[in-house]
């Protein structure tokens, strides 16, 4: 047998067919995927989709194959939120597939327009109970904007196209199911050209209500969120801002929707937010809700505030109608783009008399020292104040969280791309990021699963090898996703973890503080050395325990990802703990039997 040499991906011409064309239904699928810009896919090798994967290289499609199908689809979402295209996702049939529910459903609540491809089992024998058969279609009909499924080979090109150009359109998951043996045979097909409907700025009148309401505004306050930033709008939510003269808070973990070094920059709302942005927006008389849908999650009291202001007019700008007055009541609501809207309400305002103007001076003071105010307090808050968290920070030599995190935020190199996981020091660290353009900081959103961080920050990369790229993980959420490693090495994808080692599953763990008297359940974990674990999977580990060290070796990480290397820090910090994660899930145990009496 000869060796068939593959051909070089990086020197072909990608060009799609024009016009009916006979091909096979592999050929019309991947000519589809060129179509629609795909360059990259995630995934796990598997028969069902072996034809199709088969002139990946000569379409210049690279295949990128992961430790896991969680870890691919996760890749998918990350690639999909720092470029703003398409990611995407495939999968073996059944348990491959079974696989990316955790990574969609976290993509799903991310608006991340991210397709995945489900091969099937083949159509003469479903229902049978054949090998690796599962309905693919119930499992993610809650999680995804569209499912396609090619209920004919003749269809191929016809269903993948429209699934690529939904998940654009609805800004979510789609879904494309195909049975494994519809990949043969051979028919006439045209390749559909992409559609990109744009949106407007939403209802006129609408727009002039708004217009009005924050002309007559004593104390604007605008409050930016992942609309803003993919609609690409932070310059003209800067023009509304500096014209309105209004604080701009951003929505829970959419620390990127506005630049920090901006004098109106107040930071994010929610979950160990900023204090100031609180302050200011409890002040609010109009809030304008850019791009956001106000989820619960991002309004929640916070440090002991109870910040949403209960009488402000609220103006709710969103893509989707179904959002507008959904979690908040509103008095505004506008269907529309981001960015067309704030042009739209700038040109409106511009040149009127607005009554904002007359208290600018003493307004500008208030901004400056909420913002002094609140930097000051995360400089002095060295440690937390719990009985319990002073306890046990007493008894280690090891970095606390806060001053960890705050020399991390002075040592973040110019457009790094953060990923946070979920967990106590992580949620913590939204108090200290902070990005100067958009596309910057990816979480998994109200979905809040763990393992998400890492595999997201190595589809960033992919997207984006010119940004250093960081991920923020507990020791608990690394146990889940550490084996991307091998991806990582296989593929020299170069990202900096920085895993928090507290040996403690901590956002749980400060539950069992608070309500259940300290009685741990599957909290503690004996952790290996993580760095050690992370050179014996070919790549760097640092062991970092003090906090001089911290950003000396986050640099040296970061000049590793120009080599295609990715580094685990290690960082070795007391077992303290921020504020639980949400006060309102949980209420003092009540037992009514003699026998637990003693477990209340």
């Amino acid at each position: 047998m000869t060796d068939m040499k593959q051909p070089d991906a990086k020197q072909l011409q990608r060009t799609v067919v024009q016009g009916r064309v006979k091909m096979t239904p592999s050929e019309a699928f991947v000519e589809t995927l060129v179509a629609q810009g795909v360059t990259d896919v995630f995934g796990i090798v598997g028969s069902a989709f072996m034809d199709a994967l088969d002139i990946f290289p000569a379409a210049g499609i690279r295949f990128i194959p992961v430790a896991h199908e969680q870890g691919a689809a996760h890749m998918a979402d990350g690639y999909s939120r720092v470029s703003g295209r398409h990611g995407v996702c495939i999968g073996q049939n059944g348990p491959g597939v079974t696989n990316f529910v955790t990574g969609i459903a976290a993509a799903y609540w991310a608006h991340s327009p991210v397709v995945f491809l489900t091969p099937e089992t083949g159509s003469m024998t479903i229902g049978l109970g054949g090998f690796q058969e599962t309905e693919q279609l119930p499992i993610f009909s809650k999680i995804t904007k569209h499912q396609s499924h090619v209920m004919h080979p003749n269809r191929m090109a016809e269903q993948t196209s429209r699934a690529f150009d939904r998940a654009l359109l609805e800004m979510g998951p789609a879904q494309v199911n195909i049975p494994r043996d519809f990949f043969y045979g051979e028919s006439e097909t045209e390749i559909p050209r992409p559609i990109r409907v744009g949106r407007g700025p939403g209802d006129e009148q609408a727009l002039d209500e708004a217009a009005r309401l924050l002309s007559e505004a004593k104390f604007p306050v605008i409050l930016a969120g992942g609309g803003v930033i993919m609609a690409g709008a932070t310059a003209e939510a800067a023009g509304l801002a500096e014209l309105l003269h209004a604080p701009v808070a951003c929505s829970y973990l959419h620390n990127d929707a506005f630049p920090a070094s901006h004098p109106l920059w107040v930071g994010p709302l929610g979950y160990q937010g900023s204090k100031a942005a609180m302050k200011l927006i409890a002040q609010a008389d109009v809030v304008l809700a850019l791009g956001t849908r106000l989820g619960p999650f991002g309004t929640l009291p916070q440090h002991g505030l109870a910040y949403w202001p209960a009488n402000a007019k609220i103006i709710q700008i969103d893509a989707d109608a179904k959002m507008l007055g959904l979690v908040k009541p509103i008095s505004v609501g506008i269907n529309g783009d981001a960015r067309a809207a704030a042009a739209a309400l700038l040109s409106r305002l511009k040149g009127k008399a607005l009554a904002c103007q007359q208290n600018r001076d003493q307004r500008d003071a208030t901004i400056r020292a909420e913002k002094d105010g609140w930097e000051k307090e995360l400089d002095q808050w060295t440690q937390e104040t719990d009985p319990y968290s002073v306890e046990i920070s007493q008894s280690s030599s090891y970095m606390h969280p806060r001053q960890m995190l705050r020399e991390l935020e002075r040592a973040m190199p110019r457009r790094a791309m953060v990923s946070t996981d979920i967990g106590n020091i992580c949620s913590v660290s939204n108090s200290y990021l902070r990005f100067e353009e958009p596309r910057s900081m990816f979480a998994a959103m109200s979905f809040g699963n763990c393992g998400y961080a890492f595999p997201v920050i190595c589809g960033a990369k992919v997207a984006a090898p010119d940004r250093p790229a960081i991920a923020y993980v507990g020791d608990g959420a690394w146990g889940i996703s550490l084996n991307e490693l091998l991806t990582c090495v296989r593929e020299k994808i170069g990202v900096t973890v920085v895993l928090f080692n507290n040996g403690q599953w901590g956002a749980e763990k400060k539950n069992h503080v608070d309500f259940y008297s300290r009685r741990y359940q599957g909290v503690e974990l004996d952790n290996p050395s993580w760095a050690g674990v992370a050179r014996s999977f070919g790549c760097e580990g640092i062991t970092v325990d003090k906090l001089s060290d911290v950003g000396a070796a986050l640099a040296q990480s970061v000049k590793n990802q120009a080599d295609g290397k990715t580094t685990v820090l290690e960082m070795m910090v007391t077992k303290e703990l921020g504020d639980p994660f949400r006060r309102d899930a949980l209420s003092r145990p009540v037992r009514h039997l003699d026998k637990y009496k003693d477990y209340r």
